[in-house]
């Protein structure tokens, strides 16, 4: 007898999905019938040029912005419930840390919001930090810390609040190469140990394919998804595994896909 294959629960579905910005010039066709699911524990990256939607569709998946046509539901209700019940994490592209406050304070400012007890908070402070390399840190201001420990700060921000989905838009984008590298080994040990479900912005190919479980590759004008590649390269991925076989058809894929979906004539 035949055993169906189990299917993970989908905590991201989108359908048809489209959003236009009304502007003073013209309307500008944000993203058109984007079709996505996310299912429970991938790590999906979004990766495409500029103008492409990446940052737009992570933000209407976060409530940031309203589509204006289709449909998304997160965690089996709409983006606005999934805000509102602390669904998810967001990091953006800055670590967007208050300078006044300690490293330990920043981290416990939305616990804080939650009106959660300082033991608590303490408890969730110490846990994340520990997760994110930054334990004897907590007392440092964030002008004390590098770029690279900087941004591990506000991962270990986002998952204070114990979310069950991480949105990262382009957080190492503007790190060096071998910080960025060193942060891509430990997001990727991080996912490993916490099973979060992630969606992560990227333009860089490389690191979209030693992160991924499935890449969604993009295209602009108006933004739209081109192509959905599968990564299975396992959990184990050291940075040398970018020069093995399996890592540069993936990788080569994506870009066949970045060159076919946008015109590098405009």
């Amino acid at each position: 007898m035949l055993m169906k294959a189990e299917t993970k629960p989908a905590v991201i579905e989108a359908s048809g999905l489209d959003l236009v910005f009304q502007t003073a010039d013209s309307p500008v066709h944000a993203l058109s019938d984007i079709n996505l699911s996310v299912e429970k524990g991938e790590f999906v990256s979004l990766i495409g040029p500029s103008g492409c939607g990446k940052t737009t569709l992570l933000r209407v998946i976060a409530d940031l912005e309203k589509p204006t046509g289709g449909s998304i539901s997160v965690n089996g209700m709409s983006p606005e419930e999934a805000r509102l019940s602390r669904a998810y994490g967001y990091v953006f592209q800055a670590a967007a840390l208050y300078p006044w406050r300690t490293i330990e304070k920043n981290v416990a400012l939305p616990l804080e919001i939650m009106g959660l007890s300082n033991a608590e908070q303490q408890e969730r402070v110490s846990r994340n930090l520990e997760l994110v390399n930054l334990a004897g840190f907590e007392r440092k201001f964030p002008w004390q810390l590098s770029g690279g420990m900087q941004q591990r700060a506000s991962i270990a921000r986002a998952l204070a609040v114990e979310p069950d989905m991480l949105l990262m838009d382009e957080p190492f984008g503007a790190l060096d190469e071998i910080v960025r590298d060193h942060l891509n080994e430990q997001l990727l040990k991080l996912w490993v140990e916490t099973r979060k479900t992630v969606v992560f912005v990227t333009h860089s190919i490389p690191e979209a394919v030693f992160l991924s479980t499935k890449i969604v590759v993009m295209s602009p004008r108006p933004g739209r998804i081109h192509d959905v590649i599968d990564c299975d390269l396992g959990d184990e991925r050291p940075l040398d595994i970018r020069e093995a076989p399996e890592f540069l058809k993936i990788a080569h894929r994506v870009r066949d896909g970045l060159r076919a979906g946008h015109s590098y004539d405009d």
